[in-house]
C-alpha cells in the first residue's frame, strides 16, 4: 500500500509530463539540460527557409541552398536566382541600393519605405565633427544627383529610373514579376550603373 506523499508525488509528475509542449527530443543539450543555442539556430533558419520557400518560391522547384541563400532575401537577389538578371547587374544593383541607403542615412531624410530592405546600417561616429559629418553628407548628395542624373540621360530616363528605384531601393516583390519591357529599362539603368561603378574604381585605383 502506497503512503499519501508517494501518491503526491506520481501525482504531480504526471502533471508536469502533460503540461505545456513535450520535451524536445534528439536534441543537442548543455549539462544543465537546456537546449543549446546551436540548435536554436537550426531551429530559427529552418522556419526561415520554410516561410521563404511558401512566400517567395511558392510552386517551384529550387533547392533548399538556393532558398537560403542570401539572394533569396530581396527583391533584386531573387531576380537573380530566377536567372532574370546576371551577377554584374546584381552588384550593380546593389550597390545603387547603398549609396541611396547612405545618402538618407548621411542627410537625416526617413527612408522611403519601412518595408524596404537594409543593406547597411550606416551611422555617424561618435567622434565625427559636425564639419566632418556636414562633408559626408554633401559627398553622398552629390554622389546620388550624379547617379540619377545619368539614369535620366538615358533612353526612357525617367522610366528607367523609377524602376530602378522601386527594385532595389523599395524593394517592391511586384517588380519580380515585371515585363519585359520593364526589364529592359531595369537592366538599362543596371548596366549604367555597372559601367560608373567600373570609372569610381579607377578613379580610386589612380
Amino acid at each position: 500500500m502506497t503512503s499519501q506523499a508517494e501518491r503526491l508525488r506520481s501525482k504531480r509528475i504526471k502533471q508536469r509530463q502533460y503540461a505545456g509542449r513535450p520535451a524536445k527530443e534528439g536534441v543537442e543539450r548543455y549539462p544543465s539540460g537546456q537546449i543549446k543555442h546551436t540548435e536554436r539556430e537550426k531551429e530559427v533558419r529552418a522556419v526561415a527557409i520554410e516561410a521563404r520557400q511558401r512566400v517567395y518560391f511558392k510552386g517551384k522547384e529550387v533547392s533548399n541552398d538556393m532558398v537560403a541563400s542570401q539572394f533569396a532575401g530581396y527583391t533584386l537577389g531573387r531576380m537573380f536566382l530566377d536567372g532574370r538578371i546576371t551577377e554584374c547587374e546584381r552588384e550593380a544593383g546593389d550597390e545603387y541600393a547603398t549609396q541611396m541607403v547612405r545618402y538618407y542615412s548621411l542627410v537625416g531624410i526617413p527612408h522611403p519605405s519601412a518595408r524596404a530592405q537594409d543593406l547597411h546600417s550606416i551611422k555617424g561616429f561618435g567622434a565625427e565633427t559636425t564639419s566632418e559629418r556636414a562633408r559626408m553628407a554633401r559627398e553622398a548628395s552629390n554622389r546620388m544627383m550624379e547617379l540619377e542624373g545619368k539614369l535620366l540621360r538615358l533612353e526612357d530616363g525617367p522610366r528607367v529610373k523609377t524602376t530602378l528605384f522601386n527594385t532595389c531601393v523599395l524593394d517592391y516583390e511586384i517588380m519580380r514579376t515585371m515585363s519585359d519591357t520593364q526589364l529592359s529599362w531595369l537592366k538599362r539603368g543596371l548596366k549604367e550603373i555597372h559601367y560608373l561603378m567600373g570609372l569610381a574604381k579607377q578613379r580610386e585605383a589612380g
